[in-house]
């Protein structure tokens, strides 16, 4: 931790999370509401609500970084720039065609997601490059500077230039950028080989067209930003997140905008990832579930597990393949809609449903009193009693019980249940769906819950952390100081960090090691400079291949040892290959020719180990209760009291046996009957199931 004064903010789909952090352990937090349509307004108040609790002023402040879901807003609302495509003659529709698969092969209505670009604004120019690079046919340069007017005429604000094989040799790209450009001002141009340099042309076209799309918008946010930022004093530096969990600098930001798409859950991965080392937990179920969304992500040996490519702004309930494919470096979670503000209803045979739309800020659930009249899972733990209503978010946010019953009786009534019984119901039916999204991760990635710890943070994951872990099969749910903003504060112990990949297929047996160590050099250059522009710390690069055996249509990633490589590497290479499939698909194929078919180089500063935390000691009383209130048991259906104990007074060597509410200001940790709640040295939280 950093002896400075340093700040992270994390403007959520509800909640914008701030935290200031100083010296060995001194930390303060805020939670505003999201305010729509200028998130900013949110992050700046919420920034000085936070310096006053900490009685520090702007300049006191030495860094500050920012995590945001303005881009993924942007998609899923189709609310980005008005964006124009140019590509290889006879390839425009590319973005229709995609891969030529139904995500649902018997639904005769099927209603595939719509391109970010409609047809009429699809521009077509001859040129084409060969896999191998080799020019076929040359850029129309007469052709291209011809359709500019039209291009204006289009109203178009940002343009996205995705030529076939552009990975392989990107000089037609950078050509068309550099006509288009004079004639067309103010257009803000993407070229696809600088955003994904990678083969598969529906998600290089994808990923750039979705990089186009929000640029414009994530631009102006950014400058507007980083304007309000030095207006109000402070003169530190302005670091973003990233998807992969690393920061960068704005000006990356607003160059490779679509890499800002998952930032926010990114965040909550890295603080995972960083308490899985502190307390020594090999396998790790990372729960993060907050105002709009819940997040949950795999932790093995202490690192989160990454992906090369997600599917964003999912149309049909997060069903895989209805969304937008984007290459980019991410976390690998499962996200669903399930947080505070999903909305309940009754389906068209009457079963009881909860999400994936949401009530998010504005107006909010219910019992927020912003005009909100659906209700929501917040409103269920308010009736239910899980939730204080004096003390939800630090009390910045008044609750109303009446109007929270009221729209609980909407879907209560016609299935015969008062509001505390419908409340009970959706908080089951929102925690299966969380438990149910889990068990396919676990099942795709080739994990089993069962032995795992959840770590759990948001708003909302503490309140529903043990019932999630029952059906799980995990009986150790630890709950990290400051829970309620841990997004914001995985921000604070994220790396400066960059990453690249290119496409360059190779069979392994005739790699020439010459020019692999050229490229990736030259990668490693470009990544290096990246990181240099935000910080001189020491650094370490990562390298990877992806590999696979010759024929198939999809690669596994393997490490590639540092320093140059020479032809006495290349059997250690089929080596690894073969050990990372076997541990994949339970075993090689002898005798079949491997080859690699994209590298990727990131350079990160190098990570700080934490320190080992130690074990609690044995819980020896129970800690001091400050009241009680009548809670619905959803296993019983019954009503019983429950302890209250505030977090703070539940020490080491103290116990907390359920049920019991264990209070904070940015959440509330529910223990149920059966659990038993102690904390450890660090001030994290223990629940333990079957333990008392």
């Amino acid at each position: 931790m950093s002896a400075a004064p340093r700040a992270a903010v994390d403007i959520g789909g509800t909640f914008t999370d701030i935290v200031v952090e100083w010296g060995a352990a001194q930390r303060v937090t805020a939670k505003v509401l999201t305010t729509y349509p200028n998130p900013e307004d949110g992050f700046m108040r919420g920034l000085g609500l936070a310096l006053d609790r900490a009685r520090l002023v702007p300049r006191d402040i030495t860094a500050i970084i920012h995590g945001t879901t303005l881009a993924t807003n942007a998609l899923i609302t189709r609310r980005g720039a008005r964006t124009a495509l140019l590509a290889t003659e006879g390839f425009r529709d590319v973005l229709e065609i995609g891969h030529e698969g139904r995500f649902a092969l018997y639904d005769l209505f099927i209603e595939k997601p719509e391109p970010l670009v409609p047809r009429p604004l699809r521009f077509e120019v001859a040129e084409r490059i060969a896999v191998d690079g080799a020019v076929l046919r040359p850029l129309d340069e007469a052709a291209l500077a011809a359709l500019a007017p039209a291009i204006r005429a289009s109203g178009a604000e940002s343009l996205a230039i995705c030529f076939l094989q552009a990975w392989a040799d990107p000089q037609h790209e950078e050509r068309a950028e550099a006509i288009l450009a004079p004639l067309l001002p103010g257009l803000t141009i993407t070229r696809a080989a600088d955003v994904c340099a990678e083969i598969r042309e529906y998600d290089r076209f994808s990923t750039a067209c979705a990089n186009a799309y929000v640029r414009p918008l994530v631009e102006r946010y950014v400058a507007g930003l980083e304007s309000a930022l030095a207006e109000a004093g402070y003169r530190c530096p302005l670091l973003v997140v990233t998807s992969g969990g690393g920061m960068t600098t704005p000006e990356f930001a607003k160059r490779y905008p679509v890499r800002l798409i998952e930032s926010g859950p990114a965040g909550g991965a890295v603080l995972a990832a960083e308490i899985a080392k502190a307390a020594g937990l090999d396998r790790v179920l990372s729960f993060d579930m907050g105002g709009t969304t819940a997040k949950i992500c795999f932790i093995t040996d202490g690192e989160a597990q990454h992906a090369r490519g997600f599917e964003a702004a999912r149309a049909h309930r997060f069903v895989k393949g209805s969304g937008l494919p984007l290459r980019i470096p991410v976390v690998e979670m499962v996200e669903i809609g399930a947080g505070g503000g999903s909305i309940a209803r009754l389906d068209a045979l009457g079963r009881l449903v909860v999400g994936p739309d949401s009530a998010a800020s504005d107006p909010g659930p219910a019992c927020y009193g912003r005009g909100g009249t659906r209700p929501t899972v917040t409103d269920a733990d308010l009736v239910s009693g899980r939730v204080d209503a004096a003390r939800f978010a630090g009390g910045s946010i008044a609750l109303d019980v009446p109007a929270a019953e009221q729209a609980l009786a909407a879907v209560g009534t016609p299935l015969g249940l008062r509001p505390p019984l419908a409340a009970a119901a959706i908080a089951e039916v929102v925690e299966e769906t969380m438990a149910a999204a889990a068990r396919v991760h676990a099942a795709e990635g080739g994990h089993d819950t069962g032995g795992c710890t959840m770590i759990a943070f948001g708003g909302a994951a503490p309140l529903h952390a043990a019932r999630v872990a029952e059906k799980l099969g995990i009986g150790h749910v630890l709950v990290p100081v400051g829970a309620g903003v841990g997004s914001a504060i995985g921000f604070l112990r994220a790396p400066v960090s960059f990453e690249l990949a290119l496409s360059w297929p190779q069979p392994l047996a005739t790699l020439d090691m010459a020019e692999l160590n050229a490229r990736l050099t030259a990668m490693g250059h470009r990544a290096l400079a990246a990181v240099r522009a935000a910080t001189d710390a020491a650094v370490e690069e990562q390298r990877t291949a992806l590999m696979r055996y010759r024929g198939q249509g999809h690669e596994i990633e393997v490490a590639l040892p540092p320093g140059a490589l020479s032809d006495r590497d290349r059997p250690a290479l089929g080596d690894a290959f073969a050990e990372a499939y076997r541990r994949l698909y339970g075993r090689a194929i002898p005798h079949l020719a491997v080859e690699a078919m994209t590298w990727t180089v990131r350079v990160r500063t190098v990570p700080v180990p934490p320190a080992r935390l130690a074990a609690p000691p044995p819980a020896i009383a129970e800690a001091p209760v400050a009241g009680a209130r009548e809670f619905l048991d959803p296993l019983t259906g019954r009503e019983v009291p429950i302890r209250l104990v505030e977090r703070a007074a539940l020490l080491p060597g103290s116990l907390a046996t359920g049920p019991a509410a264990l209070l904070e200001d940015e959440t509330t940790t529910l223990v149920p009957a059966g659990w038993s709640a102690t904390a450890d040295a660090a001030g994290n939280l223990i629940l333990t199931r079957g333990a008392a």
